[in-house]
This record gives C-alpha cells, structure tokens and sequence, in this order.
C-alpha cells in the first residue's frame, strides 16, 4: 500500500473510492494500460462492500416496483447481464479464485407466513414471473423439502423457489483479489481520501487530498459510495445531479451452534424498505446474516440496538431456531450509496474529465465487473455495449411511480414492519390504523414537494428526519431551477 508521500504523483486516471466498484475500474483500467491511482483507506470505513452479503443475485432482487418502470427495467436487464459476466470475472482474479471467493450455491427464495400479501407474495410473484419472462433456470421447492430451514411454526414458509445461477461471494475475500489483480497490473494504490476534486474552469485536473497534497490526472473517477456526495457540494455542477444519501445497515457473522450451513442463499422477498432478510453460507459453520435497511442523510459506523434486536429476532424466527443459541463473531455496519431518486449515477459528471461511478444502492457489488467495463469505454472514448443513458448524473430526478402508487408501497412496507416485529392487532384495528396511516402519507407527500415524491424509504424516513426533509425540498427546488 503507498502513502500519499509517493514520488508519483500524476496519473492518467484517478479512482476516489477503493471499494469494489472503484477498484474494479482500476482493475480493467490499468489492463488496459494505463496509469492509474485508486484512493482510500485500507480498513474502508463507512464503506458498504465490507457488509455486505455479496448475493450475485438479479432476480432475488425483483418487486413489483421494480419492473413497474421503464427505468427499473432497465436496471433489471442490466443486472442480467452482470450475473453472467461473473464465471469469465473471477477467473481473471487468478488461480482458484472462484473456489476462494464464492460461498453459495445458488438462492433459495421463501414466502413466509411473518409477511404481508400486498408485499411478500406480490414480490413473490413478480420473481417467478420474471424468471418465466427471461426464461431464467428456476425450480418450484416445496417448503417440506427445504434443507436447513427450520423456521419457528408461526413463521414457517409457504412456498419457496430455487434459483440457481444467483450465487454469493465472500466480499473479504474478493476485495483481496481484486487489489491485489490491481496492483499485479500496474495500479497504485494511495491511502489517503480525497477532501476535493481540483479543476481549471470546466475540466478536473486531479484532487487534493487530506494532508493538503495533491495529485494531478486528466480523467478523475468518483466511486466512493455515499461519501461521494461531499465531492460533488464542492463542484459547481454538484447542484445539477441527484443528491446521495446512505443506507445504513446492519449484518452479522455467526458460527452456527450445530456447525452447519446452507449450500445455498436463503432469503425472502425485499421487504419493509429493505432487501429481505437473506442468509448466506460463509465457510464451514459460518453465516452471514443481513441486513437492516435505513435511510440516513450521512455514513454510520456503528449500529443501532434495535436493528441488531430485529435482525437476530427475524434471523432465528424465519430461518432457523437454533440460531438463537449460536455465537455473534462480528457487527458489520455498511452505507449503501442511494441516490435520492432511487437510481444509479453512471457516467459523465459534466464537466470534462470527470466521471461518477455511485448510487448503485444495493447492487453495487453484483454490477461491478458490467460497470467496470462499461465506465472503461466511455473514459478511453471507445465505443459502448451498454445504455446508460437514464443513468447519467446530471438528469432530472427519475420518477418511477406515479405520487399515488408511491404512497400505496409506503403504506404496506410501512405496515409490513409490524409483523416481523411480532405484533399481534385485533382484527379490526389493522382497518382502523390504515384509516389514519394512509391519509397522513398522503399529506405528507403533499409537504415534501406539491409535484415530485421521492421513493417510499425517503418518503418514510423524510417523516423522522428533519435533515433528510430539507435536503429533498432543496434539491426540488433547484431541479425546477436548472432543468
């Protein structure tokens, strides 16, 4: 690892963020000759590649949100499109590295009894449905067959299928090949975090770094996840593009009390403004379980009780029960990079020589060698295989849904969190609550902006956050501004 003291300090390409997506593009940078510099502390904090499950998973992914749009769809496709990229991807890590670094054979996806109709079977569906559409390899499991699942009877599946071409990696464990594939290809790394990208009128000419030195290139690239966003507010085309927020979540490690794991993901539908509880084998008696999903207007290091009591509660609950005498070897805590509108920044930053690589939200990792790719071509100036268009940074914020159809997912992820938490409602107030509930969503889109509604999870998290309210109204009102 080189310290900002190196003697080299001009590069063709600058990469701010050492997490998989900017290493990946220094990756196939430097393969292709040229001269690149990957910035980033080696421990990554706040970043979301060390928490995460790392699922190769498109199709685990789907709701009905999702495939409700154009640009949702589009966001599938090329999802589709990365899985397959992933055999030929870790066979250029090196010698055995699809051995070392995949850890699952295939996803389990289960509909339980704990989840909500409007949600979890709709999702549910919409899966299998896209599996049929993309005439994706899939088989119908009945939950009685399901091996290692052993849910409490209040929480137990009521279908399930397997999807085998979704596998999931070691993060750890790729994060080292890929640095080290970097390096064997002629890539510096710099442990230091950049505090400001350094330009000459409309063109970057490098970034200043902590200590105050700094580096100089023509092209740079911002890959740094949610932190991305302090560099963009000190660029004066930071006001044009779709601000970032975080998603902070919370997974674990466990050591299996018995010594068993799974062979496959096991995982239900996303869920509750987050990705599903999903379980995924790690190694001889180790699991991963994840992860809690909450939107937060900067970074988190360290995890809140209740998301640590809700994950364990939902792991042994829905998954397995004896979970509950197996032992915690690690908190992770992650920062997803969520752009407000919900969409991956993909391209030109607009100003020239500058590229934005973020907002991939949950699909950052699995993405990573498409993207790498992609990003590539268009820094070289080469032709492209892939439309990134509705990506690109400085766009309108991307309205998905309509205002009312957002409120409608508000109101059920919002109510979805009861049952996992283990309420129990007469009968009659699940009516009464939904008299109020929806309603005061209703006004409160109205509040935010009397046109654009952002998402249901900033919808749901702008209510109890008053930095994340302003942030929205304010880049609205620019939007109306600049566009």
């Amino acid at each position: 690892m080189n310290s900002p003291g190196l003697a080299k300090k001009n590069f063709d390409v600058i990469i701010v963020g050492n997490g998989v997506l900017g290493l990946s593009l220094g990756l196939v940078l430097a393969r292709r000759g040229q001269d690149v510099a990957v910035l980033g502390e080696s421990h990554r904090p706040f970043a979301g590649t060390t928490a995460s499950g790392a699922m190769l998973g498109t199709f685990g992914e789907v709701t009905t949100t999702l495939v409700g749009s154009d640009a949702g769809r589009h966001k599938l496709e090329l999802g589709i499109k990365a899985t397959g990229m992933w055999p030929e991807w870790l066979d250029g890590l090196g010698d055995g590295a699809a051995d070392e670094i995949l850890t699952a054979d295939g996803t389990t996806v289960i509909l339980n009894a704990i989840g909500m109709a409007e949600i979890d079977d709709t999702n549910f569906r919409a899966i299998r449905d896209e599996l049929i559409r993309y005439d994706a390899p899939f088989e119908d499991v009945d939950p009685l067959d399901l091996e290692w699942v052993e849910a409490e009877p209040l929480s137990r599946p009521l279908r399930a299928l397997h999807i085998p071409g979704e596998h999931a990696v070691d993060s750890a464990a790729l994060m080292v090949r890929l640095q080290d594939a970097f390096v064997a290809a002629g890539g510096v790394l710099v442990e230091a975090e950049a505090t400001k990208v350094d330009h000459t009128g409309d063109r970057v000419t490098g970034v200043t770094l902590t200590d105050g030195d700094h580096l100089t290139g023509g092209q740079v690239a911002l890959a740094a996840g949610a932190r991305t966003q302090a560099l963009l507010d000190r660029l004066p085309v930071g006001g044009h593009i779709p601000p970032l927020v975080s998603g902070y979540g919370v997974s674990v490690l466990m050591k299996t009390f018995d010594g068993t794991a799974p062979r496959s993901v096991i995982r239900t539908p996303n869920r509750s403004f987050a990705c599903g509880l999903h379980l995924v084998p790690r190694g001889e008696g180790q699991v991963y379980i994840g992860a809690t999903n909450v939107i937060s207007t900067q970074p988190r290091d360290l995890a809140d009780m209740r998301d640590m009591v809700f994950l364990m509660q939902c792991a042994h609950r829905q998954i397995r029960m004896n979970l509950w005498a197996s032992p915690v070897q690690k908190v992770q805590v992650g920062n997803r990079p969520v752009s407000v509108d919900g969409f991956p920044l993909l391209g030109s930053g607009g100003m020239a020589g500058l590229w934005i690589m973020t907002g991939t939200y949950r699909d950052g990792l699995h993405m990573s060698p498409l993207v790498a790719r992609e990003m590539t071509a268009r820094i070289l100036g080469e032709p492209t295989a892939e439309d990134f268009e509705l990506f690109t940074p400085l766009r309108r914020p991307i309205q998905a849904s309509s205002r009312e159809q957002i409120v409608t997912t508000t109101f059920f992820e919002q109510f979805a969190i009861g049952p996992e938490q283990d309420w129990t409602l007469p009968v009659d107030w699940h009516y009464w609550i939904g008299m109020d509930l929806r309603p005061a969503i209703e006004r409160w889109v109205e509040e935010i902006d009397p046109e654009i509604t952002p998402p249901a999870e900033l919808v749901f998290s702008s209510r109890l956050d008053p930095d994340l309210l302003k942030l929205l109204r304010e880049y609205y009102a620019r939007t109306r501004r600049v566009w």
